[in-house]
């Protein structure tokens, strides 16, 4: 028997990277699937390239009314909500002194912001259809501590632990486990983009932070999409039951708590 067999999923960021592999593991696990993704033309690219169990929704996690219409348009071809994965996120960097406004607001818009409302409108539909489910949020080590020059990240990312406390205390009364991933660092095309970042401010090489980073994790290597599927899966499952409000490292070692 396959573990999420006869369930669907909503996952948001699922065009590519992390949220594609969640995809692939749940479909893998009996689950249909919503790739939802800001970048439309790429989620039906992946969508088609995982096949029948797996559609493609269009959703902007920094406008409700996107955020109303994916879930909406989710249940009307899947059926229902049994699980969500709020996945998108955006990642910056900058010394506290260039940090500017407009980026605080962006980064938090979509990762506190968006976790926060596409969870709110998955739960109403939860408890309005009866039946409980599963929500797991996209931490990060990052949420775990500060960082020199990721502090709007960084606040970010304790936020989603934070909310992922209080959405888990006052949902498990509908049947409804919020919990949360928290992985290290995670290879990726995204981390083109973190490397750049910190090839300007700390004067670097392009690719020395990232052969930095993955040096530094104690298992011996950065993270793999793979990596995080396993948990994705169990905490989607009903091995998961018991389990409420928590936050759990994938991380190779990184992080001990």
């Amino acid at each position: 028997m396959k573990r999420l067999a006869g369930k669907s999923a909503l996952i948001t960021g699922a065009a590519r990277g992390i949220g594609r592999a969640f995809a692939e593991a749940y479909v893998r696990e009996g689950a249909r699937v919503a790739i939802a993704d800001i970048d439309i033309a790429r989620a039906r690219e992946t969508a088609a390239e995982i096949g029948d169990a797996a559609i493609a929704v269009e959703m902007d996690v920094t406008r409700q009314e996107s955020i109303d219409a994916a879930v909406a348009k989710t249940v009307d071809m899947l059926g229902r909500i049994d699980i969500l994965i709020n996945n998108a996120a955006l990642f910056t960097a900058s010394p506290i002194a260039e940090i500017r406004r407009k980026d605080y607001q962006r980064v938090f818009d979509i990762n506190v912001g968006g976790t926060l409302f596409t969870l709110q409108a998955v739960a109403r539909h939860m408890i309005e259809r009866g039946g409980g489910g599963r929500i797991i949020n996209m931490a990060s080590q990052a949420g775990r501590r500060g960082e020199p020059l990721v502090a709007v990240y960084c606040a970010t990312k304790a936020a989603v632990i934070s909310l992922t406390q209080s959405a888990g205390l006052n949902l498990i009364e509908h049947g409804i486990n919020v919990n949360a991933i928290s992985p290290g660092v995670v290879d990726g095309e995204h981390w083109d983009g973190v490397d750049a970042f910190f090839a300007k401010y700390e004067h670097k090489a392009p690719g020395q932070k990232k052969k930095e980073v993955g040096d530094s994790v104690p298992f011996g290597r950065m993270g793999k999409a793979e990596d995080l599927t396993g948990m994705a899966v169990f905490l989607a499952s009903d091995e998961a039951d018991y389990i409420v409000s928590q936050t759990y490292n994938v991380d190779g070692g990184q992080w001990m708590s």
